[in-house]
């Protein structure tokens, strides 16, 4: 069974970071695909950023040059490097992994960004 732990989130002053860490088990199949998506109360799950096995990325433009999504294929490991944090960053984190076209998630992890 496959299971995304992640790790990373927490509560942090607007223009701080956070590293998200997050790590695929569980599989005998290659990740195609590995990211992050986010929701914040009342606003449904939006892409945050995705990462092939191939090292190519897609992120939303509303994070773009503020978050560094990287992988590790040897590790199954994704992570999001998220700087210079807003207060409409606030969310619940998910992990994504997809795997021979099956979308697997995470628990989550909350991100709070409050001063």
């Amino acid at each position: 069974q496959v299971q995304l732990v992640e790790s990373g989130g927490g509560l942090v002053q607007p223009g701080g970071s956070l590293r998200l860490s997050c790590t695929a088990s569980g599989s005998s199949f290659s990740i195609s695909a590995m990211g992050w998506y986010r929701q914040a109360p009342g606003k449904q799950r939006e892409l945050v950023a995705t990462i092939t096995s191939a090292g190519s990325t897609v992120s939303a433009d509303s994070v773009k040059g503020r978050f560094i999504i990287s992988r590790d294929n040897a590790k199954n490991m994704v992570s999001l490097q998220i700087n210079s944090l807003k207060p409409e960053d606030t969310a619940v984190y998910y992990c994504y992994a997809r795997i021979n076209s099956t979308p697997y998630w995470g628990q989550g992890t909350q991100v709070t960004v409050s001063s």
